[in-house]
């Protein structure tokens, strides 16, 4: 009797472990879904300045203020964002990839099989 509470608490302890494991993947996955997205506007707003005059009038949105500057202007501020989310991005990356690696090693280790119902 005291066995089976034993291996059932067990099963508990595990299954919130696996739960966890699961949480924080998809948490990193939503993080670097936003993260794709932010950089793929960044792209999408560049090619679109590419060709317009430096001297061009255009408008940015900083912290939820629409301020007037020229292409000139936004131009280099948008590419040292964009290529700073392409690191946050491939850090990002690095850990899904690292925490999916630790959660395959606990499976195996705690001999964890997952049913799909």
């Amino acid at each position: 009797m005291a066995q089976q509470r034993l291996t059932a608490q067990r099963q508990n302890e595990l299954q919130l472990q696996y739960q966890n494991y699961k949480q924080t993947l998809q948490t990193l996955a939503q993080k670097i879904g936003d993260v794709e997205q932010e950089t793929e506007e960044h792209k999408l707003v560049l090619e679109t300045l590419a060709p317009l005059p430096g001297a061009r009038k255009c408008f940015r949105m900083i912290n939820g203020v629409l301020v007037e500057r020229t292409v000139q202007d936004v131009v280099p501020a948008l590419k040292t964002n964009s290529e700073g989310l392409r690191k946050v991005l491939d850090e990002l990356l690095v850990q899904y990839k690292s925490k999916q690696e630790e959660m395959e090693k606990w499976k195996k280790k705690n001999n964890i099989q997952v049913v799909q119902q």
